[in-house]
């Protein structure tokens, strides 16, 4: 299949099923094995997609949202800025819908979420291109287009995948769609599993986190303790009022914080030790106690020898202490 028409067949697979004699085509064989396009390409044709197609105007009241979410957040400063620029001239890059498979005169996003609900604050008409697809045409196409625009955050491409591995569709799909390897998809899967949702939606996009932070992130939500406390810090009322990015770095200082206090709590309740040494060093020792325990332990020539002497001799040894503590009480 030549490479300009890879996302024309994905968007139309009628047309693709009648050029090839009847084969599967690409949208029904998913994000197929033997795709040679570069990821370059790909996010080229997914911004040439609507090249010359009609576009119409549709009210923002029959409009719907995509069935997967991609975004977390809408009212960040992007938007403002899209908005501001809409209502000075025109929404100039028309939006990508699909008729709403399930309802009868309405329409579904594919692509373009924040430019239909712009026009709808500013309760203007959608200039839209509709085409009709199924699913996997819509998850490729969708991602495409965010990997077209590279504005997406780390967490905000993790909880996309999430969201499509979680209502069925095969990773080949997802890989193809985000435009990632199964490595990353997995590490990507695996951030969003370990940190609850709740803890996401309550930090937001964090453009300017990182997947190397989320990782690190991830590995403090380990332990259900900091769960609950990220869990209370995220419900309180003033985390909202600060900015995405600052939300993650609070989180992230208070469990670095919670951290190093363990750690230097441990090393203060480290046991005391002290060595033992006698007979020129034929025999060794490090005795020390944690809290109701005391270990012994024996090293060097005699190490063995004397430890079956010390194990041969406990009852006598403990009478002996004993006697002596009974003197001392006396």
């Amino acid at each position: 299949m030549a490479r300009k028409d890879l996302l024309k067949s994905v968007l139309n697979p009628a047309a693709d099923k009648a050029s090839d004699g009847g084969r599967t085509n690409y949208a029904m064989r998913g994000a197929s094995k033997s795709m040679k396009v570069s990821i370059d390409s790909l996010a080229e044709d997914a911004r040439r997609m609507m090249d010359g197609e009609t576009i119409v105007e549709i009210s923002p009241d029959l409009i719907d949202s995509s069935f997967v979410s991609d975004r977390l957040g809408l009212d960040d400063e992007a938007f403002q800025e899209l908005k501001a620029s809409i209502a000075a001239g025109q929404q100039d890059t028309p939006v990508l819908l699909r008729p709403h498979p399930n309802t009868t005169g309405r329409f579904m996003v594919v692509f373009g979420h924040r430019r239909v609900r712009a026009a709808a604050e500013l309760e203007r008409m959608v200039r839209a291109v509709v085409k009709p697809m199924d699913d996997v045409a819509h998850i490729l196409a969708q991602g495409h287009e965010n990997t077209a625009r590279a504005d997406l955050s780390f967490i905000e491409k993790a909880v996309f995948a999430r969201n499509l591995a979680d209502i069925g569709q095969p990773k080949d799909v997802i890989m193809s769609a985000l435009t990632v390897d199964g490595t990353l998809l997995s590490r990507m899967l695996s951030v969003t599993q370990q940190i609850p949702r709740d803890v996401i939606d309550g930090v937001g996009p964090a453009k300017q986190i990182g997947r190397d932070r989320w990782e690190g992130f991830k590995k403090l939500m380990a332990e259900q303790a900091n769960i609950k406390l990220v869990q209370h810090m995220v419900a309180e009322p003033s985390f909202a009022g600060l900015q995405s990015d600052a939300r993650f770095e609070l989180l992230l200082s208070k469990l670095s914080e919670k951290g190093r206090a363990v750690r230097k709590k441990t090393r203060r309740a480290a046991p005391a030790k002290r060595t033992w040494t006698a007979n020129g060093g034929r025999i060794k020792g490090v005795v020390g106690k944690s809290g109701k325990a005391f270990n012994v332990s024996l090293t060097s020539t005699d190490a063995s020898e004397f430890g079956d002497y010390l194990a041969g001799n406990l009852d006598g040894l403990y009478e002996a202490f004993l006697s002596a503590k009974q003197e001392k009480t006396k």
